[in-house]
């Protein structure tokens, strides 16, 4: 037999098929977001209180935070204060220019990304140590008052904490001065302020010692919910303590590490200018000018202020662009299980 001729309409009633499909479809579609809309109202209509809740915060964050967004053009103006940010001249890239052309940009870069790094790979871990050296301690009260201890520098301001920083390692009449001269030693002792090579570690050490202790608290959290069951079943395998750290409290509180360091790397361009500044002096300014601090003295001090716009926007770029980097490595790394999005 041969093979069987087409119906000489069989092409029309398959595109009207289709038609119908897509047209059902369509309406079905429709049907679907009017029954969802009906019930979203309603649902609004019933927790209306709880929506007036939501609303508040909703409206501080569009006020404060997205509204002052409409400034960042100044980066890409001339701004003026007199003629305001729309009557300013528009001068696209040229403060992005001047800046990555900057004889300074090196010494910027070095300075802010040799503290965070340095801020990251030994400030990061601390926190988690601490926190399973909490959770394996067996004295409830010697654990409470650690964590108690611990917590609190981390109220302590930052102009406090640099007044007591100077308090400490002044030479004349500060500890290492008075410690100095109990020794039976003349003259002063080196000034630590003073000397460049000293100020990332002086930053660094005594940011974990003020912080260590609140950033501990995300963790001792995710360590108490680790069901006992997984150290019971580990016992009875003969784990140590120390196994039982390592292959149940570690693999547990992971994702909390994991979504903590995305976090932390996205910030990796901002150093608190605050504290930067203050400890600040002539002959340190070598290793503490860091982007934070250059744009608080070129936009305030200078009125450089469509320049320093462009600086702050060239830092939340590159922050942004790690955040994005570091949670896709970390999806990778995990088979899509760890990162933020």
């Amino acid at each position: 037999m041969g093979d069987r001729v087409p119906h000489p309409f069989s092409d029309f009633f398959i595109s009207c098929k289709a038609s119908n499909f897509a047209i059902e479809r369509f309406f079905h579609g429709k049907k679907h977001i009017q029954r969802g809309r009906s019930h979203f109202i309603k649902n609004f209509k019933k927790n209306w209180q709880l929506h007036l809740i939501i609303l508040i915060p909703l409206v501080y964050l569009l006020i404060f935070e997205y509204g002052p967004m409409m400034g960042l053009q100044i980066a890409f103006r001339d701004y003026r204060p007199k003629t305001g940010i729309w009557g300013s001249t528009w001068v696209g890239l040229k403060h992005f220019k001047a800046f990555l052309t900057s004889y300074n940009i090196k010494t910027l870069l070095t300075n802010t990304l040799s503290i965070s790094l340095y801020s990251i790979f030994i400030g990061f871990p601390i926190p988690i140590i601490f926190a399973l050296l909490l959770h394996i301690t067996q004295h409830d009260r010697l654990k409470k008052l650690t964590q108690n201890v611990a917590y609190m520098p981390h109220f302590i301001s930052i102009i406090v904490m640099v007044g007591i920083l100077d308090q400490i390692l002044n030479p004349v009449n500060g500890l290492i001065g008075t410690v100095y001269h109990l020794l039976g030693n003349i003259g002063y002792p080196a000034d630590i302020r003073s000397d460049a090579g000293a100020f990332r570690h002086l930053y660094v050490w005594s940011g974990i010692w003020q912080n260590m202790g609140w950033d501990t608290i995300i963790y001792v959290a995710a360590l108490s919910a680790v069901s006992q069951d997984h150290h019971e079943a580990a016992q009875i395998d003969g784990a140590s303590r120390w196994q039982r750290v390592l292959h149940v409290d570690i693999p547990a509180i992971l994702p909390t590490i994991a979504i903590m360091l995305i976090l932390r790397c996205g910030s990796v361009m901002s150093v608190s200018y605050e504290k930067a500044y203050l400890m600040q002096n002539d002959l340190n300014l070598r290793t503490s000018e860091v982007i934070s601090t250059y744009v608080y003295k070129v936009g305030l001090g200078k009125n450089q202020l469509s320049y320093a716009a462009a600086i702050g926007m060239f830092n939340s770029v590159i922050n942004c662009i790690m955040l994005v980097l570091v949670n896709f490595t970390a999806k990778k790394a995990s088979d899509g299980e760890q990162g933020l999005f």
